[in-house]
């Protein structure tokens, strides 16, 4: 049989380096934008309400409050364009998916942080 020629080309293509990112924590997400001939990065802060592991096709989503508006924004964690993860804070949570932020309004919305020994 061998191995399928799907699971050699994710093998292949997945990053290495990318840090642990749990549910509830707030990351900086350094994505590479192209503008015309320039190419920038550019930081996304807030915090991870969603995952989605499926090897290669694993994706997290992050969700920050911009002037008034919550902005979500989904990101393919193996996709070239992003630079790198930064978990700058570890939030405790009992849920796998913590879309009920999205209803929720100024300190409600706050998350626990956890302790670090």
């Amino acid at each position: 049989m061998g191995i399928n020629i799907v699971e050699m080309y994710e093998k292949e293509h997945m990053k290495r380096d990318i840090p642990d990112t749990p549910i509830g924590s707030t990351v900086k997400v350094h994505y590479r934008i192209i503008e015309g001939e320039k190419e920038r990065i550019q930081i996304f802060e807030g915090v991870v309400i969603a995952r989605k592991r499926a090897a290669l096709r694993s994706s997290i989503t992050v969700r920050k409050v911009t002037a008034g508006i919550g902005v979500e924004r989904v990101f393919p964690i193996h996709s070239p364009k992003i630079d790198k993860i930064e978990v700058t804070r570890l939030g405790r949570v009992r849920r796998s998916k913590l879309y009920y932020l999205r209803e929720l309004r100024g300190k409600k919305a706050r998350i626990r942080e956890k302790d670090q020994y």
